[in-house]
């Protein structure tokens, strides 16, 4: 069975549940006045947020993409990473570098986690 939850602009849904695993949409930061460390923390507490409502959590990520307009901002990126995961549960990831994500959008995440707990 496959759950859709949270529709989004009728575009698409925020969170989709299949089999065990939660797929999560393409996150981008509301805040689009901050800097790349801000439009992180802003990403992944959405992240964090989306996966509880899915009954999933942060130690459950199995993937993130991330796609960034500059990747020379990428350790900016990196440093609120870290304080999101803790460094046995990081998840497998990829960052890839992009024009443009709209007026002011450094970046965009999508995931996908396990649901449940340990």
């Amino acid at each position: 069975m496959i759950e859709r939850m949270l529709p989004w602009d009728g575009l698409g849904h925020e969170l989709v549940a299949h089999d065990g695993v939660l797929y999560v949409g393409g996150i981008v930061p509301e805040d689009t006045s901050r800097d790349m460390s801000g439009q992180a923390e802003d990403v992944l507490r959405q992240l964090k947020t989306l996966l509880e409502k899915g009954g999933s959590g942060m130690d459950r990520v199995l993937q993130v993409t991330i796609y960034a307009t500059n990747l020379a901002e990428k350790p900016d990126f990196n440093r609120v990473w870290k304080s999101y995961f803790a460094e046995s549960a990081t998840p497998a990831r990829a960052m890839i570098g992009v024009a443009e994500l709209g007026p002011g959008v450094k970046l965009e995440i999508t995931a996908t986690a396990a649901i449940g707990t340990k």
